[in-house]
This record gives structure tokens, sequence and C-alpha cells, in this order.
């Protein structure tokens, strides 16, 4: 079994600062963090290989400090890591990043046959929720999102059993693999890596793989590749709240109140 796992990095989300020429993150001087959701996918992976056995790839697209995810997920049990790194991947949206993602793994199954691919349910910095999909979309593998639980895997039939996390229920989903799953946070509860699992990741060499590597036309990448464009990116203006007092025999006079402010309030301005 092949598990390829990917990961990225995202600025910590209480620091964000934009660019407010290009609309893209300023990464100088930030802290960045490895996706919080992708955290799980990595723990099914280890598992997975832990129930199954097999080997598991950890992948990321990003700028050169980005090896710092990986070397994370090699300190929790991953075997090998991949960096996707040339300054014409930058800028990229959904569409681009999933397109980088998905020539990685095709390029890594030529070496190993992959049978599952695991990504975060989303990411904290874009919160589309769309990178996965995209991957198994271009690679033609089954897609199964909001997986919450991996129920069982039947390596000679080559199908998988998920429960996926729906809004009123749950659903599931036999598949045939290779197949992409989006890992839930309820999946599971992610490990602290070892001591010596953290002094061979410091010691561990990632390899970078460039567009050189790829192949890919520099005109289906990065900025250039990239038909979303962000108009603006700005903090909202929230204006300070009115407290209306009452207690006891006041309460209704202050439930009057609200409602009259409710009933005066200018719905159609709000809108435009």
């Amino acid at each position: 079994m092949h598990y390829v796992v990917c990961v990225k990095m995202v600025p910590d989300t209480t620091q964000v600062v934009i660019d407010p020429v290009t609309n893209t993150l300023v990464r100088e001087g930030v802290p960045f963090i490895t996706n919080p959701f992708d955290n799980h996918a990595v723990e099914e992976a280890l598992r997975l290989k832990e129930k199954y056995g097999g080997h598991i790839t950890a992948i990321s697209m990003g700028p050169p400090a980005a090896d710092a995810v990986l070397k994370k997920a090699m300190a929790l049990g991953v075997d090998e890591a991949v960096l996707l790194s040339d300054r014409v991947f930058g800028g990229a949206d959904t569409l681009a990043t999933s397109l980088v993602l998905s020539e990685a793994i095709r390029k890594l199954d030529k070496q190993d046959p992959v049978d599952i691919v695991l990504c975060g349910k989303q990411t904290i910095d874009g919160d589309t929720a769309q990178v996965g999909p995209g991957i198994a979309c271009r690679l033609k593998y089954s897609q199964l999102t909001l997986v919450d639980r991996v129920l069982e895997i039947h390596k000679e039939k080559r199908i998988i059993v998920v429960r996926r996390a729906l809004e009123e229920m749950h659903e599931i989903v036999e598949s045939r693999m290779p197949a992409l799953m989006t890992i839930m946070r309820e999946a599971n509860v992610p490990r602290y890596p070892t001591v010596p699992g953290r002094l061979d990741a410091i010691e561990a060499k990632v390899p970078v793989w460039t567009n050189d590597v790829l192949k890919l036309d520099v005109n289906k990448i990065g900025l250039k590749g990239s038909p979303t464009q962000v108009r603006r990116i700005f903090a909202p203006k929230r204006d300070k709240g009115e407290i209306v007092e009452g207690v006891g025999e006041r309460m209704g006079s202050a439930v009057d109140a609200v409602f009259k402010k409710l009933m005066d309030w200018d719905f159609i301005s709000l809108e435009k």
C-alpha cells in the first residue's frame, strides 16, 4: 500500500498580512504552521499504515521554508517527503494548485503505485475545500470527501469502505482504489512525535521538485494559471454594539425596544 498525504504550510491566522498590491500573502516575518486539518490527514495515514502496512509519502507545495511541515510529518512517522517549490508555482489558486499536486502524485505513482491520497478537509487560509476534489478529478481517482472514519480496506479486491459526515447523518460509502479522501477533524486525535523521530527528521533531506522536474506549462500554474482573481481583501468594519438593559419588571420594555430597533433597521441600505 502506498499512501500519499498532502500537507500545507499556512500562516498563523492571528497574524495574517496581505500585500495590498498583489492581494497575496506576505510570507516574510509571518509565523507559519502546518494546516491543522492536514495533521489529521497525516495521523490517518499513519493509522492505515499500522493496520494494513505500506509506505507513506508526504508532499507539499510552497516556498523553501515549507520543508518544515514535511519534516514535522516525518518526525511523526511518515517515510519520505517531497517539496514542490518553484517561483512559477507562486500565487496559485485552487485550480493551479491541484494541477501541480496531481502531477506530482502522478510522478510518484510511476515510481510506486499510489493506492490512497489523503488531504485535510480544507485549509484555514483559504477555506475552499477545493484542492482535494480537484486532485481527484485530475487523476480520475475515487473521491471520498468529509471522511470521519475509515471502516475497512480490502487490499486484494482494491476496495475501501469509509464513513462520511453529512449535515444531519452519516453515509457509508464503498469505493474502488485508488481513492482520494479528505479527512475531518473528528476522524482522530493526532499523535505527538517521539524524540528519535524528531532527531531523524532534523537530519532528513527533503528533495525539492521544481517545474524543471514536473515540466508543466507555465501558463497553467501559479498566477498565470489561476483564473480566480482576488479583487480586494479587507477587514470588515465592526460598529460598536448597543446594550439594552432590562431586569425584572423592565425586561418587557427592553424586549420591546430591541424589536423596535429590528423593525426600524434599514435592511435595504445594508444590502447595498
